[in-house]
């Protein structure tokens, strides 16, 4: 296989990407329009389910979902053209197959016939991709069984057990202790910069004081976490372990990885679980992420220091408070009442790992 170096101007590049965007944003609606319609799709549903996600659009019949990724670039992805957003949704379901094998069944084609109308894999020009996915029960995700308080040990046991056996299947990352270190680094800076902005109108006194005790961590403790990727302990895992990603089933299975951004999918198990457990805190049961820790560690064969495993819980938690404002800076935001306080509940699960961070216990 041979491949070609793009030796245009940076300024041409830009250019023929923004047009890119244009072109597709204004044949986005008439592709959600049709896949909206029970028409679209062979099995002829009774209805679709239609749900937008700040990347996506997710179609739900009786029994299956399509997925259609929106041509938008953001710092950490580029959805622009046809070839990225097939490129994305073919890893979409290569990642996922490791912890949901019968969930992903493939990619699809959207195609546009000679006359203009749009077909699910027909004969057409292919207009764009979607991923294919079995419909999932949602009252059976974490998410739910949490809100219901119906969530038991013997169900976070399970979902234990199927986390260390895909982080014991994985490799170590290629990426040295430096890098780990800078990578982490990274989204810390990343949250601060948007954290104090003065138009959100935070405690900036409290939430400058929690950025510097994270500052302290990386000087003072920075050999803990160089420790962890000189160990082989850095993997690429999930990237999104959140509880509405999490089905509680006969099997229980974990989908939407993070597929867009490979170095955010290189983490610490124990970061990743953390993150679990910082989500579930924030929906009434603190006492996940603890149990997940003791599970990882048994299982695993592997034990983190109590610090770093609160550092990870800490930083996790700045990055959903940034990532609530963040819905704040677009053009158009969608449920703009919701995220200011979104970002308060995060960052108050922040200060309290930040102030365990500092105990040590």
């Amino acid at each position: 296989m041979t491949t070609t170096t793009d030796t245009r101007h940076p300024a041409t590049r830009a250019a023929d990407r923004a047009a890119a965007l244009r072109d597709s944003a204004d044949g986005l609606q008439a592709k959600v329009d049709f896949l909206a319609s029970p028409a679209a799709y062979p099995e002829h549903p009774a209805r679709v389910d239609v749900r937008e996600t700040h990347m996506s659009w997710v179609f739900l019949t009786d029994g299956t979902a399509y997925k259609l990724k929106k041509p938008v670039v953001y710092p950490y992805l580029d959805f622009s053209t046809l070839e990225a957003r097939e490129a994305r949704c073919r890893d979409e379901v290569r990642l996922n197959r490791r912890l949901a094998p019968d969930v992903y069944l493939g990619v699809a084609r959207l195609t546009r016939a000679a006359d203009g109308r749009l077909a699910i894999d027909g004969k057409g020009t292919i207009v764009d991709w979607l991923v294919r996915m079995r419909r999932l029960p949602e009252e059976r995700t974490l998410e739910r069984l949490i809100v219901r308080g119906e969530l038991a040990p013997a169900h976070v046991a399970q979902i234990g057990e199927l986390l260390a056996g895909f982080y014991r299947r994985l490799a170590p990352a290629e990426v040295g202790a430096q890098r780990y270190v800078e990578l982490l680094r990274a989204q810390h800076d990343a949250n601060a910069g948007l954290l104090l902005r003065p138009d959100f109108a935070l405690d900036g006194l409290r939430v400058e004081g929690m950025l510097k005790a994270i500052d302290r961590f990386f000087d003072a403790d920075r050999a803990l976490l160089e420790a962890r990727a000189a160990g082989g302990h850095v993997v690429e895992g999930h990237g999104d372990l959140r509880p509405e990603h999490v089905f509680l089933l006969d099997a229980p299975v974990v989908i939407d990885c993070l597929e867009f951004n490979r170095a955010l999918r290189l983490v610490d198990p124990f970061d990743e679980i953390g993150f679990l457990g910082l989500e579930c805190a924030r929906l009434g049961a603190p006492w996940v992420g603890e149990q997940l820790r003791r599970d990882l560690e048994a299982r695993l064969g592997d034990r983190i220091d109590a610090r770093l495993q609160h550092f990870y819980v800490a930083l996790r938690a700045c990055l959903r408070a940034r990532l609530a404002l963040a819905h704040l800076t677009e053009p158009e935001p969608r449920e703009p009442h919701k995220w200011p306080q979104r970002a308060k509940e995060y960052l108050a699960l922040a200060e309290r790992a930040v102030a365990k961070t500092a105990s040590g216990r």
